[in-house]
């Protein structure tokens, strides 16, 4: 039985919504996001990120400050930059 966190389901729903001009940029499996505190910067990262908790801690920041109104239009992290390479650094290391 899989367990869907609530932030995975805001995650789907607000991607849901993006797939649009960007989106077709991104490969199948991947999504993209927004990452930055003032300037953003577009990553696309696998979706099996969205199963980590450190990830989905990241999720659960963008659902506090943004709730579903992104104002890229797709999925916005409201942390530094360097924070989420490092996240994602360790993701990728597994």
């Amino acid at each position: 039985m899989a367990l869907i966190l609530p932030g995975i389901l805001h995650a789907k729903q607000i991607l849901r919504r993006s797939v649009s001009g960007l989106a077709k940029n991104v490969r199948k499996g991947h999504i993209a996001v927004y990452v930055g505190e003032e300037q953003k910067k577009r990553f696309v990262v696998p979706i099996s990120y969205l199963n980590e908790p450190s990830f989905q801690e990241l999720l659960s920041k963008a659902e506090e400050e943004f709730g579903f109104d992104h104002p890229m239009g797709g999925l916005t992290i409201p942390c530094r930059e360097d924070v989420f390479i490092n996240i994602t650094a360790r993701l990728n290391a597994f």
